[in-house]
């Protein structure tokens, strides 16, 4: 099982500031500032360059959560409570039989009163030596002290049951000993599981409050992409078309559509952008560079977009950005290499998904990671490890366009700068 950390907790690389404060102005980040604006994207209103942990707390930070609605138990699994759930009555709601025997009062031999099977209460009441037959899950009747195990009761000839005298309580849960009437058994902002599911149904809910699914717009740019076989001279198979929207439903959000966009003419992105409908985030692949191609800072620009993120002090996808279009309106920009972008989708798509679901910014494990990564000159590193006992080992396979590690890894390791072999990194736990 991999390690987990103290609930509330927030591990990273460094201290985080709490969201909507200033970013901290470390020295070990300011050292490493110029290294990572060497090649950071030139255009229009540059901002600073925010630290890995930092980008992902501004990430989270930026949206207010959905509105919430009220769906039924069938349409809410993966979807995130907008409100704790109660309990509207005890649990269990009366006095239960934990085991296949008898249902006693007093010292026996007792005398069989009725068979009691569970959903069939016994409306009558035990008297000292009496009991009844009882099933697992049926309602103890009145009388009853304990409840004496099949396997230990012994019929004798005129009828009657003898055994141990149980003591008082023995293999009965009592009403309300797991929960009483009204008590929140998840808090607001739990995801909905199939225990979360099972545990509403117990309670007597057949509806939930829910946030729903934040609605993702995926634009792919390049002139190079080919969608289907294995890519001609000159161009490049498509991988984060099927990419996308698989980690856009792990991350908790649903992809609304997925579209393509030539580099050329320039100009077409920006109407790509617009055109995305019903849409509460536009992920923009490639095109947050500053090569002749890249639209998306100028058409964000020009849009007057508020900047949240622009530029983050990682490898591989230090181009990713995040900004505010228009209210509840929201475009994260990826790198066009398949790895790089994965690694943004994780550091800002996936904590913008999560505060608009209106969960916590997921705790970052910290293990020991063993194997060698190649310094980034500063920035944090991140790399995919796979599981080795109690602690990761870093995969190969894992440039900014080669998915091989993310594919056969069990997570992301945000290596630091003064990281040696097998010290702790935190770690983003993926499906794969």
């Amino acid at each position: 099982m991999p390690p987990t950390t103290a609930a509330g907790t927030v591990p990273a690389a460094g201290t985080v500031p709490a969201a909507g404060t200033a970013p901290a102005t470390a020295p070990a980040l300011a050292s490493h500032a110029a290294s990572a604006l060497a090649s950071a994207p030139r255009g229009p209103a540059r901002h600073p360059v925010v630290s890995w942990a930092r980008a992902r707390v501004l990430a989270h930070g930026a949206a207010c959560p959905l509105p919430a609605r009220t769906v039924p138990l069938r349409d809410a699994a993966g979807l995130t409570l907008a409100d704790g759930l109660p309990t509207l009555r005890p649990l269990p709601g009366f006095d239960t039989a934990a085991m296949d025997g008898y249902a006693v009062s007093g010292t026996g031999p007792w005398r069989v009163r009725a068979a009691v099977r569970a959903g069939a209460p016994w409306a009558g009441v035990l008297g000292a030596a009496e009991c009844v037959e009882i099933s697992t899950g049926a309602e103890v009747p009145t009388g009853a002290h304990a409840v004496l195990p099949l396997e230990s009761a012994v019929t004798t000839d005129d009828g009657r049951v003898s055994g141990p005298v149980p003591p008082p309580g023995r293999h009965i849960r009592r009403t309300g000993e797991d929960a009483p009437a009204g008590r929140r058994l998840a808090p607001a902002g739990t995801r909905i599981g199939p225990a979360l599911l099972g545990l509403a149904a117990s309670c007597g809910h057949d509806t939930l409050p829910v946030r729903p699914r934040p609605r993702v717009g995926v634009l792919v740019t390049g002139d190079e992409l080919d969608h289907a076989g294995v890519p001609g001279p000159g161009r490049v198979r498509d991988a984060l078309g099927p990419l996308l929207p698989a980690l856009i439903a792990e991350l908790g959000g649903e992809t609304a559509e997925v579209g393509y966009v030539p580099d050329r003419p320039v100009g077409r992105l920006s109407g790509a952008v617009r055109a995305v409908r019903d849409a509460d985030v536009v992920v923009v692949t490639g095109s947050t560079s500053v090569g002749p191609t890249d639209q998306l800072r100028r058409l964000l620009a020009d849009a007057g977009a508020r900047m949240v993120v622009d530029t983050v002090a990682c490898r591989p996808g230090h181009p990713m950005l995040l900004a505010e279009l228009a209210p509840d309106r929201w475009v994260v920009g990826l790198p066009g290499n398949p790895y790089a972008a994965l690694v943004a989708s994780r550091t800002l798509l996936g904590p913008l998904i999560a505060g608009l679901s209106g969960r916590a910014l997921d705790p970052l494990p910290h293990v020991p990671v063993h194997g060698r990564a190649r310094p980034a000159g500063g920035p944090t590193r991140l790399v995919p490890v796979t599981w080795d006992g109690t602690r990761a080992r870093i995969t190969d396979g894992h440039r900014a366009a080669f998915l091989q590690g993310a594919a056969v890894g069990d997570a992301l390791a945000a290596i630091p700068p003064d990281w040696t072999d097998g010290s702790a990194a935190p770690l983003l736990l993926t499906a794969g």
